[in-house]
């Protein structure tokens, strides 16, 4: 009987823990289908803080994505359908140091060479990227802060967009952009 209630005293602990560490999910539904990412709101805090901004304001809704290259990643959260770049908040402090791995379906914050820069663009890695982890050869990396915990499929169908250069009206030609355009239709924060 103490076995019993020991291993029911193990297998609770163990189950709350989990439940503790799950941090906030998002869901996108987009033009390709939907996927859901959970967010690290431990290891990277102020990341998570400002994409959950951006995330309730709706200011992804509406967006593409706007960089894919196949066997490497998908990047979007800052274009309009015509190309047009839109107005952000400012930066976020990186947390490329957190520990958090560019594995293949985390969703990393996208940037200049300033590792400092990030503001609403994000990227969802479609291989182990591991050059882009803290430290890499430039001394720094980009900042994880969640992974696809479903939906999958959805990142695999947009990865496989061909994609050409496309002129931009703002910030001349733009390479790796999707021939076929894949929106944001919402990102909602899941109660």
């Amino acid at each position: 009987m103490r076995k019993l209630f020991a291993s029911l005293v193990l297998i609770t602990s163990c189950f709350l823990s989990q439940v503790a560490i799950a941090g906030p999910k998002v869901e996108f539904k987009t033009t390709l289908g939907n996927f859901v990412v959970e967010l690290d709101d431990v290891k990277a805090p102020k990341t998570t803080a400002n994409f959950l901004k951006y995330v309730n304001s709706g200011f992804y809704n509406g967006t593409i994505f706007h960089r894919v290259i196949d066997g490497f990643m998908i990047q979007g959260g800052g274009f309009t359908p015509d190309l047009t770049q839109k107005p952000t908040d400012a930066p976020v402090a990186s947390e490329a140091q957190n520990g958090l791995k560019n594995n293949v379906y985390t969703i990393a914050m996208a940037r200049t060479s300033d590792p400092d820069s990030a503001t609403s663009q994000f990227f969802i890695n479609v291989n182990n990227n591991q050059n882009l982890d803290y430290p890499n050869a430039m001394g720094n990396g980009y900042t994880v802060f969640g992974r696809v915990i479903s939906g999958t499929q959805t990142i695999d169908a947009i990865r496989k967009v061909p994609t050409m250069v496309a002129p931009a009206p703002r910030i001349g030609r733009m390479a790796d952009v999707p021939s076929k355009t894949v929106i944001i239709e919402s990102a909602t924060l899941l109660k």
